[in-house]
């Protein structure tokens, strides 16, 4: 059975979607979470509907400063840090034509500048620990190009670059650090950008339906798990199948399934 008892995880953008399930489920796993995040009253509350396993503390990733007052939370309210989850970040859709340079340079500090500094600011207290486990969040626009996601996708290609050479530096300490990739998830950030469907279908993907927060949530606690002790530099997808390929039409879709039943048969 899946267990986080014993450890300490820092998650940021906790006070919603992903990051809000990945904090409620590490607490029913056992473990004990440090929720941050900027939006101060949702994140406050979600804390305070965990209860005692959980602190929330304010923190824009950009600021290395802040960074330090989370793991000194951590350290002092449950004796150390085990799990960082870089879930934090921004979604930005604009043609490259259009794209101002603050713009895509805001969308790299948020959503990789924040991590880098993530892990240099947990390295010590999981050094001492012994090990440790860190999750990056990238996107499956971290593992294939999407048009009008010129700052987002370099971004998240970016963290993907710089999961693979932080598992290199850091595994000689029994850290672990480890990618994952959401296709399209339910969440109030996409919501911001795209309307979901009602019905919670999603034809273009090989599973029919737009993913929820929990699916990834429930990858990330495997990764911070010591079921995942021997995983590191890992990327893996969590997208219902739209990194596989694209999806036949659905007139193609019957023929093929046509076709195999009569080779089945024959």
């Amino acid at each position: 059975m899946l267990t986080l008892e014993g450890k300490t995880a820092i998650i940021t953008g906790a006070a919603r979607g992903q990051g809000e399930a990945e904090a409620r489920l590490f607490a029913r796993l056992g473990g004990r979470v440090v929720l941050a995040d900027v939006l101060d009253e949702p994140g406050k509350r979600v804390a305070d509907e965990i209860g005692e396993a959980a602190r929330y503390v304010h923190l824009d990733v950009t600021d290395e400063e802040g960074w330090q007052a989370v793991v000194d939370t951590a350290v002092s309210a449950f004796g150390g840090v085990d799990v960082l989850i870089n879930n934090a970040g921004v979604f930005r859709s604009m043609p490259l034509a259009d794209e101002s340079v603050e713009n895509f340079e805001r969308t790299l500090r948020i959503n990789l500048v924040g991590p880098f500094l993530g892990i240099k600011a947990v390295r010590e207290a999981m050094v001492a620990a012994g090990g440790g486990s860190i999750v990056n969040i990238s996107s499956v626009g971290g593992l294939t190009g999407i048009p009008r996601t010129g700052g987002y996708g370099a971004s998240k290609w970016g963290l993907r670059g710089l999961t693979k050479i932080a598992a290199l530096e850091l595994g000689q300490y029994g850290i672990r650090v480890n990618s994952v990739h959401p296709g399209v998830i339910d969440t109030p950030m996409v919501a911001e950008v795209a309307a979901m469907p009602e019905s919670g279908a999603h034809p273009g993907v090989a599973l029919g339906r737009v993913g929820l927060p929990n699916d990834v949530a429930g990858l990330v606690a495997f990764l911070a798990s010591d079921a995942s002790a021997y995983l590191t530099g890992a990327e893996i997808a969590v997208d219902g199948g739209s990194s596989a390929g694209p999806m036949p039409p659905a007139a193609a879709q019957g023929e093929a399934a046509a076709q195999g039943e009569a080779a089945a048969v024959g």
